[in-house]
């Protein structure tokens, strides 16, 4: 496990316990993703922040000017001490791992969607609705397009993959002819 994963889990858990004192779950979960996804897309952003160059003190005023009213204290805080500790560059991870932390304490499990064409929102809440019933849990489902799927869909959920695309279903088909074959 490489040390940004380790560290974004610890950075996390003490922000979701700040963030669940407060009934700021969400909105924290919201406003972090926003600022991770900040930092990514802006490149002059990200090398003020990670150079060695610059001092703390001038990062964190800089970062403090850009979300100054777009985020609560704690994440501020929290921003700041990453820019104090250099590891700005763990942002991503933590984001990640609060989203995991957050979704686990308050029953929501993440699941990714690849489908050939954009899915609309009743296609969206249906495989919500069937997996959360499969799962007990709320599904938050997040639509990838990718048309080597040809049809059907895959439904990622942490480690484990449902497969009912028709390129999966070809796959196994064509393993299942070669073992035949044999």
């Amino acid at each position: 496990m490489s040390q940004n994963i380790v560290i974004a889990k610890r950075y996390a858990k003490a922000l979701f316990e700040l963030a669940q004192e407060r009934q700021l779950v969400s909105e924290t979960e919201q406003q972090l993703k926003e600022t991770a996804e900040l930092v990514k897309a802006n490149h002059e952003l990200y090398l003020i922040l990670t150079s060695p160059n610059i001092g703390h003190a001038e990062k964190s005023a800089v970062l403090g000017k850009v979300l100054d009213g777009h985020v609560s204290d704690i994440l501020l805080n929290m921003v700041q001490l990453l820019i104090e500790r250099g590891r700005i560059d763990a942002l991503r991870e933590i984001a990640d791992s609060y989203v995991r932390i957050a979704g686990e304490a308050l029953g929501i499990l993440d699941a990714t969607v690849t489908s050939a064409y954009p899915l609309d929102e009743s296609e969206k809440e249906a495989v919500a609705a069937e997996f959360g019933q499969k799962l007990g849990k709320t599904i938050r489902v997040h639509n990838v397009v990718d048309a080597s799927v040809i049809g059907g869909l895959q439904v990622r959920i942490r480690d484990h993959l449902y497969d009912g695309s028709l390129s999966g279903k070809l796959e196994r088909l064509n393993r299942s002819l070669k073992l035949q074959a044999q």
